[in-house]
């Protein structure tokens, strides 16, 4: 529209008339359809964009719910517990927990140790840069041999040592004895092994055999071919470090749920905080200012604030041992004036202390509840995604209407230059017709 009006930038000026102002005029109201639709489009935008918005804090409650949700493998009191392993002879094992630890003691008793074989070949019963052959009898897939191509002692130590198959050459200068290559395998009876081979032209001597490590735990014998034992007892490994044979020791595994209940609550209100926040100042109203929130009025924000009052009010299924529906006032969460909830830390420490199992299943409840809630608002065909949808799919109507308006804009205005163009001609040559007949006549009274 700019290039039609600077094309007629002299309008007006044979006629002395302002033409261009009454163009202005007339497409001032005629862009009124146009500043309508403009305005709709920008109070369109604007909701998407605070629905967006919403849509974030009601994700990140959600995302907040799910932390209080245990897997599908676990029960709500492992989800929140912290365990710990304590050995009352803790010169036996060192205990580490993982996933799928519970609490109970067991009687733990170590009669020996694994241990890997360790051979001794004195340096002159080496023919070095001859192949040296290691066999594994438990498991001949591993067997394989080395060809060093240097001249000393070491350099058949880095050779076995470069092959990457778990077995440790040692060169120790023996003094008298001179150098000895001495061979350390894994541990376990299964990991015991052979050396032959062009490059052995002497004997072998072994300086220790491999074992396997022998325990029993609650009576129950156990093997394992290495001192790292895991799983014997689910979630729980053992490191063996010496043995206690006629000496057993007690295992204790106890678990503390206090913190992982309290924190996952404290990131649950955060998160409700959040949103109810949001809900407010979306839907603001100053009536001083006569501001109003980007979705004042919206139906979405009474949805969402409807609904996540309805999930913290919902009645329970766990009973306490009362055998009433637990709550979250029971808990130590309330509503404050503003609709914000609170945390008392006190009266949460104390529910989980009379009873944690019940606590912990009710606070996976109320996870699930708000995860499979928050899903109808702001998930896939939830509320706020399909009001947002609808708004979008009003701008791209808009949009194609904006783009016809503006055209017909362009026409319009042409239109109007050229009719007011020909006008201004036309008014041009009266003028000057008027002012040639007013000289005539002018002449003639003259010359009367």
């Amino acid at each position: 529209m700019a290039g039609i009006q600077s094309s007629w930038s002299a309008l007006g000026v044979g006629s002395g008339l302002d033409l261009e102002s009454l163009v202005k005029g007339l497409m001032n109201a005629e862009r009124a359809p146009l500043d309508r639709l403009n305005s709709q489009l920008s109070s369109n935008n604007t909701k998407i964009s605070a629905l967006g918005t919403l849509t974030s804090k009601l994700s990140a409650l959600q995302t907040a719910a799910r932390d209080m949700k245990p897997s599908a493998l676990q029960s709500a009191l492992d989800k929140f517990g912290t365990y710990t392993g304590k050995l009352g002879n803790e010169n036996v094992a060192g205990v580490t927990l993982g996933a799928g630890a519970k609490t109970g003691s067991y009687s733990l008793e170590v009669t020996q140790l694994a241990q890997a074989q360790k051979v001794r070949i004195d340096g002159n019963d080496i023919n070095i840069g001859g192949q040296i052959d290691f066999s594994f009898a438990g498991d001949p897939s591993k067997n394989f041999s080395v060809t060093p191509s240097g001249s000393s002692l070491a350099s058949v130590a880095n050779a076995i040592n470069q092959a990457g198959k778990g077995m440790t050459a040692t060169v120790v200068n023996g003094g008298a004895s001179g150098q000895q290559l001495v061979l350390t395998g894994e541990e376990g009876t299964a990991k015991a092994f052979t050396v032959g081979g062009a490059g052995i032209g002497g004997s072998v001597n072994t300086v220790q055999a491999a074992q396997d490590a022998n325990l029993s735990i609650d009576g129950i014998a156990v093997t394992s071919s290495s001192n790292t034992v895991k799983d014997v007892i689910e979630g729980v490994t053992l490191e063996l470090k010496a043995t206690n044979a006629g000496a057993p020791t007690t295992l204790s595994i106890t678990a503390e749920h206090g913190e992982k209940i309290k924190a996952a609550l404290e990131g649950f209100v955060k998160s409700f905080n959040d949103a109810i926040g949001s809900v407010k100042t979306l839907g603001a109203y100053d009536s001083e200012t006569k501001k109003k929130g980007d979705l004042n009025g919206h139906s979405v924000l009474r949805d969402a604030q409807s609904e996540l009052r309805n999930l913290v009010f919902q009645k329970s299924a766990t009973l306490d041992k009362n055998g009433e529906a637990m709550t979250l006032s029971k808990l130590g969460i309330t509503f404050q004036k503003d609709g914000t909830l609170s945390l008392d830390s006190d009266k949460l420490a104390k529910a989980v202390n009379d009873d944690a199992v019940k606590v912990a299943g009710f606070v996976a409840e109320v996870g699930g509840r708000f995860d499979t809630g928050l899903n109808k608002l702001s998930g896939i065909g939830g509320t706020v995604q399909s009001a947002s949808d609808s708004l979008k799919s009003s701008v791209s109507s808009l949009e194609k209407r904006k783009l016809t308006l503006e055209d017909r804009m362009v026409s319009i205005e042409a239109r109007y230059r050229q009719q007011f163009s020909t006008l201004d001609t036309q008014v041009s040559k009266l003028n000057s017709m008027s002012s040639f007949l007013a000289t005539q006549l002018a002449a003639l009274t003259k010359n009367t």
